[in-house]
């Protein structure tokens, strides 16, 4: 199974352009029918908290998703954010497409829509956006192959809680879109090594990079195995980082070190 990260430099607030970032890294990329691509967090306006411009409100970045995943035969895994006509905030969402086939409707092929649970407090994200309370699960299948895969967006990354909560679900790779700035970039790294050593998964982290009107960003997307070895890895500037898993790798280290069976939940 193969996954392609794509390390953007995210233009403010301009879907259009962003929709054509994408789709011309991707020119340059070796995708195939299966793959998956997965972009960083609200890759198509950047970290925006204006719910003016922010939220998806047209459905032309959730059609650009489709559309995407329908021309390549591939999973595409994306963010935006989506406001619901009743809400007077946004939710920053993980939004996961497949391709159609002949039995296929719009809501079948959105496999998943995963709502960010924690808000970046630090960043004002409170103000804009709400937290959600679910964490998601879908399956990325490539030919005979299938991952669970547990879906999570940038500061869900410091608390290790939904993570577990993911591998006691089933998930056997987490996959994370960012905006991490680059002040704390040692941490982004840290704790995506830590995760996948605790959950004996597949960890893949695409961050930005470039600059917003109020942060830089210094990319370093990652992907990690389940052992915790680095798999591949980005520096600073724009590019795709692709990478193939064997799902197989992570069951036998599961059985191999069985770590997971150990679990104990304590009450507080």
């Amino acid at each position: 199974m193969k996954a392609h990260l794509l390390q953007m430099d995210i233009a403010w607030e301009d879907r259009a352009a962003n929709h054509r970032t994408v789709e011309r890294m991707l020119d340059d990329a070796d995708v195939r029918g299966g793959d998956l691509i997965v972009l960083p967090e609200l890759f198509d306006v950047g970290f925006s908290l204006d719910l003016a411009a922010a939220p998806d409100a047209e459905g032309l970045t959730l059609r650009f998703l489709l559309r995407l995943a329908d021309d390549l035969g591939v999973t595409v895994h994306g963010g935006r954010a989506v406001r619901p006509c009743d809400c007077d905030k946004a939710f920053n969402r993980a939004t996961i497409t497949a391709p159609a086939d002949a039995s296929s409707s719009d809501e079948g092929r959105l496999l998943c829509e995963y709502a960010k649970v924690h808000p970046f407090s630090f960043g004002r994200e409170p103000e804009s956006y709400t937290g959600g309370d679910t964490v998601a699960l879908y399956d990325w299948n490539s030919g005979p192959d299938t991952l669970r895969v547990c879906p999570a967006v940038c500061y869900d990354l410091r608390f290790p809680e939904l993570f577990r909560l993911g591998a006691m679900r089933g998930a056997e790779c987490f996959v994370i879109g960012a905006n991490w700035p680059d002040a704390r970039q040692p941490h982004w790294r840290a704790l995506l090594i830590a995760r996948a050593i605790e959950n004996q998964a597949f960890v893949l982290g695409v961050n930005r990079t470039g600059s917003d009107p109020y942060l830089s960003y210094a990319g370093g997307s990652i992907a990690v195995s389940p052992r915790g070895e680095i798999i591949g890895e980005l520096g600073q500037q724009p590019g795709v980082l692709t990478v193939r898993l064997e799902p197989a790798d992570a069951r036998a280290w599961r059985e191999t070190f069985p770590a997971l069976n150990d679990i104990r939940l304590l009450n507080r």
